[in-house]
């Protein structure tokens, strides 16, 4: 597969070919995916993970490590 080279800043990136020269086999992944039925899949909840200290918490843990 070929790829187009570009400078950006100092560093050198690869760009891959546009879509226009996908292979069967991507256009037949294409195809499975814009037929998905995205109701089949369940409901869940979103939940920060790693949510950040509210403002509180921070001068809390600031001022414990001056002591």
């Amino acid at each position: 597969m070929a790829t187009t080279k570009a400078k950006l800043g100092s560093s050198l990136i690869c760009v891959p070919p546009l879509a226009s020269s996908a292979t069967k086999s991507d256009k037949a992944d294409m195809a499975k995916i814009e037929k998905f039925d995205k109701s089949k899949m369940k409901k869940t909840e979103k939940q920060k993970k790693n949510p950040l200290p509210s403002k509180e918490m921070a001068e809390q843990e600031k001022q414990a490590g001056k002591s």
